[in-house]
């Protein structure tokens, strides 16, 4: 497995990807491309994205990561993980690498959103050392849910 930064090459895969997941956040075409561009043609410095793919003769993108900088804090905004490499450490890898280039940019901290209901991510952000702290009742829709709250300091 190698992580990566995502190309605008990459969306296809991002966006196949992103429809096998119903939980994940489901975006545009122009809304991913617009992770890569701004109107004017120059790069996008407030987001970031990462990719995962493994190393055979022609990588497949096995994960990506969307996120966004505002000030000093990082709002996560999508995380996807293929269905069949998921429990083998993708996802962990993945925020990891996101949580080092937060660091690194000096950030001070890392929020996010997830699905009451989606016990697994809950679980990888635990792991990864988030904090759950509050709730948006019926923030999701299709089907409508309460949304968790959670937090990673940094410094």
């Amino acid at each position: 497995m190698r992580i990566r930064r995502a190309l605008i090459t990459d969306v296809p895969a991002m966006m196949d990807l992103e429809r096998q997941s119903p939980v994940a956040a489901h975006w545009s075409r122009e809304q991913h491309e617009g992770l890569f561009v701004t109107a004017d043609r120059q790069p996008q410095s407030e987001r970031f994205a990462l990719v995962v793919e493994d190393e055979g003769e022609s990588p497949e993108v096995l994960a990506f990561l969307v996120a966004h900088r505002i000030d000093a804090e990082w709002e996560l905004e999508n995380i996807v993980v293929a269905a069949g490499v998921r429990r083998r450490g993708v996802g962990t890898g993945l925020l990891g690498e996101f949580v080092a280039h937060a660091r690194g940019e000096q950030g001070s901290g890392i929020f996010l959103e997830v699905r009451e209901s989606n016990h697994s991510a809950r679980a990888l952000y635990r792991k990864v050392g988030f904090q759950e702290m509050g709730l948006r009742e019926s923030y999701y829709s299709n089907p409508l849910e309460d949304a968790m709250l959670c937090r990673l300091r940094l410094y």
